[in-house]
């Protein structure tokens, strides 16, 4: 579908309630004053196309000498994406790559057959009182790249396609949707935007994916004349043409979805697998902590205290 929807305002109406597929609502956490709330996996829904995680983290101000400290820890067949509002974050990964993440941009760290990485407020930042605000999701990999080499892409916010048009500002985070396309690699059909919305403004949903949902982050929006407000996911139903309408103080959106992947996955703590058997070799390997001898090491610059495998 292109970007140019010449929409009249009845449209968000013409499709009925039931295309509305599943209604999320997350599970939120309190890790000591920071607060995490993860929409998927979801009891009534594993995945939206590739998405099989989804955090949003914050908003959380913090005082000065304080940071968010997440220390080394493994990964296999997902890629992690990391899209911060606010704050910063130092990653640091087994490929060797150390990246400050800042708002607008993408850290892509595609794990394959296992990588470890640590995602830490910078020391600029703990300098005076900061704020932490973002999104983190895992797209699970295909099983033809679940045993690929881990890799690693930053694309910086002026490298992110936007459009702007009638109230809507949309940043392609990854994937490919409204005729533009993201630099970071896929292996999978995928899109994910950032989406903030004016008052009563609207906003198609690409019409080429086969799964769709949409995370309210800020304000509300309208489908079929029901509303949704802040920390919501709305999944819709595959082959309907959807258009939301923004709620009379706009809207921040993250909207997601692509083809769905063949067959479940399997998830124990940091591992997603399409088998048991691999997860229970990932297990393994980082309970032996042979770190560089098989498929885990640890980043550079930052190997201490790896997160041990839980009981």
């Amino acid at each position: 579908m292109s970007w140019n929807p010449a929409l009249e305002p009845h449209c968000p109406d013409e499709v009925g309630i039931d295309a509305v597929e599943t209604l999320i609502v997350p599970r939120a956490r309190d890790l000591g004053g920071f607060e995490v709330r993860r929409a998927l996996p979801a009891p009534n829904r594993q995945m939206v196309g590739p998405f099989i995680f989804f955090d949003q983290a914050g908003p959380a101000e913090l005082l000065t000498g304080q940071g968010i400290d997440v220390r080394p820890h493994p990964h296999i067949g997902l890629g992690t994406v990391t899209y911060l509002y606010r704050g910063d974050f130092h990653h640091r990964d087994s490929t060797g790559a150390d990246q400050v993440i800042r708002p607008g941009a993408l850290n892509w760290m595609v794990a394959g057959r296992g990588v470890t990485h640590s995602e830490r407020t910078t020391a600029t930042a703990r300098r005076g009182p900061n704020s932490l605000f973002g999104i983190q999701t895992w797209l699970a990999l295909p099983e033809s790249h679940e045993d690929a080499a881990p890799t690693f892409e930053h694309h910086g916010k002026g490298a992110l396609p936007v459009i702007e048009d009638r109230g809507v500002s949309l940043r392609l985070i990854l994937g490919i949707a409204y005729g533009k396309t993201a630099p970071a690699t896929m292996f999978s059909e995928t899109f994910y935007a950032d989406v903030m919305l004016e008052a009563g403004s609207l906003l198609p949903m690409p019409d080429d994916h086969e799964d769709r949902g949409i995370y309210v982050v800020d304000g509300s929006i309208s489908v079929a004349g029901r509303d949704y407000g802040a920390s919501r996911m709305v999944v819709f139903r595959p082959g309907d043409r959807i258009t939301v309408a923004a709620g009379d103080r706009g809207a921040r959106l993250m909207i997601l979805g692509g083809a769905t992947l063949a067959g479940p996955r399997y998830i124990w703590w940091n591992f997603v697998a399409s088998s048991k058997e691999r997860i229970e070799a990932a297990k393994a390997e980082w309970r032996a902590q042979k770190w560089g001898e098989g498929r885990f090491d640890l980043p550079a610059g930052d190997r201490d205290e790896p997160i041990p495998l839980p009981d």
